[in-house]
């Protein structure tokens, strides 16, 4: 069974607990979209993991990590990332022997890099749009940028970089535009960008380009050997559904498309590869950056924000930027569920709402005189509407050491469970009780459901 991980909402939802949880069922863990705007955080035995290009099934013995064609990749990042867990000595393998890093990780020849150039453009237009009042938000990583070159076919491939009489070539192609915007174009910049010098950045590629050689393979070629084997894979987005360059709230977006289909044209696999989408969501919802929000509270409950925030530490993983807080928006996630065909829902951070006497559920959006019952497709008028909320009961708290099952939890959490899986025809399959790996409940196991219909039905296993 292949199952591909998605956010269903606008990001920060625990993508990566649940990554890694499922990859000690999965022999590849794949990453098919985004760059290292994406933050994982993992715990496990206490010992805090973030990750930004690296899968985050990396902290399995022997399983094979891949990062595709559809991400950006800043080779900068991932060898930071590398040696850090190098130094943890997380390469060991199933017996205890070091490993090279290679050995576990491969990158897509067909990858786009993401260079110097594209980090400063980001800034620089991030900048700019500030001083119009129309930022968007981003992390200033240079995704973007990089994105606008391989739509614009100037972008630089991983695979370019062990090619320096091609490198060479692209890369003056993609520099020009560059130098005349840097020239022209950013007169409010604080400190004048500088001229992107040729050769200068054609030596950083290639040192950049022969470190990396170990790593760079045809990673389309590995999942179809996978495909032909029957072993397991796991397909890891990053960022959320409404985020998706397409089906998000445009343009307060991200640059590639992180809903389920993306896990296709990201990796180069057909849809007979995929099994079972499995989406996550937050037991509330938060958002990083500007952008419509329809059930924050913020404004409307600032101290119950602050509370949320500080309790479960929504504090972004790449940025360290507050995220906003507001209450779970079924409307939204009842989208995620369509666009992406769920299967099945992994409900993450209820402990955090423990002790509240009661929790607010947004059930519709109220536009003038109109009741909204599904998500606007224009950012203009999902701007205008208003939550209609629905109160419950809240639930008091417990041990996640002894909880074991879904009947062991507060009656009112299992009641709000069945709300969520009523509202959104999905039942939820994984349920996260704390930050550590071991505070979970699995109550439906997509790699031994036998059909994505199974998980559909709402069936227990």
């Amino acid at each position: 069974m292949n199952v591909v991980i998605v956010g269903a909402q606008w990001g920060d939802e625990g993508k990566g607990k649940v990554v890694d949880l499922y990859s000690s069922q999965a022999q590849y863990i794949v990453r098919y979209q985004g760059g290292n705007n994406a933050g994982h955080t993992l715990v496990v035995k206490g010992e805090k993991t973030v990750l930004h290009l690296i899968p985050s099934g990396v902290l399995h013995p022997g399983k094979i990590c891949l990062i595709a064609n559809g991400v950006v990749f800043d080779p900068e990042v991932f060898f930071h990332e590398v040696d850090a867990l190098e130094t943890r000595g997380v390469f060991a393998d199933v017996d205890g022997r070091s490993t090279p890093p290679h050995a576990r990780i491969q990158v897509s020849d067909r990858a786009h890099v993401i260079l110097p150039y594209h980090r400063e453009l980001d800034a620089l237009r991030e900048h700019h749009a500030s001083i119009g009042g129309s930022k968007i938000g981003t992390t200033v990583r240079g995704i973007g940028p990089a994105y606008e070159d391989k739509v614009a076919r100037r972008g630089i491939l991983v695979g370019d970089l062990i090619r320096p009489e091609i490198l060479r070539k692209k890369l003056a192609t993609a520099i020009e535009e560059k130098n005349v915007l840097f020239a022209h174009h950013f007169t409010h910049a604080t400190t004048p960008p500088k001229k992107v010098d040729l050769e200068a950045i054609f030596e950083h590629c290639l040192k950049l380009g022969k470190k990396l050689s170990p790593y760079i393979s045809n990673v389309r070629e590995t999942l179809e050997q996978a495909l032909e084997s029957k072993s397991p894979i796991l397909f890891e987005g990053a960022q959320g559904t409404l985020l998706d360059v397409d089906h998000g709230t445009y343009p307060y977006v991200t640059s590639s498309s992180t809903v389920s289909g993306g896990a296709m044209t990201g990796t180069g696999v057909g849809p007979h590869a995929v099994d079972h989408v499995i989406g996550i969501i937050k037991a509330y919802t938060t958002r990083v950056g500007v952008g419509p929000f329809p059930s924050e509270i913020e404004a409307s409950d600032p101290e119950m924000a602050k509370w949320i925030r500080a309790k479960g530490a929504e504090f972004g993983a790449t940025t360290g930027r507050p995220r906003r807080v507001g209450w779970l928006d079924l409307i939204a996630a009842k989208y995620a569920v369509e666009v992406n065909g769920l299967t099945g829902l992994a409900l993450m951070k209820s402990d955090v709402l423990c002790g509240l006497k009661t929790i607010k559920i947004c059930t519709a959006y109220k536009l003038g005189p109109r009741i909204l019952r599904s998500l606007p497709s224009n950012v203009e008028d999902l701007e205008r509407v208003e939550p209609v909320f629905e109160e419950v009961p809240g639930w008091g708290d417990y041990d996640p050491k002894s909880v074991r099952k879904i009947s062991d939890l507060p009656r009112e959490l299992q009641d709000y469970i069945q709300r969520v899986e009523k509202a959104l025809h999905v039942p939820v399959v994984l349920l996260s009780t704390g930050p550590g790996r071991e505070e979970t409940i699995q109550v439906l196991d997509p790699f031994h459901s036998p059909a994505a219909s199974h998980l559909a039905s709402g069936q227990r296993l």
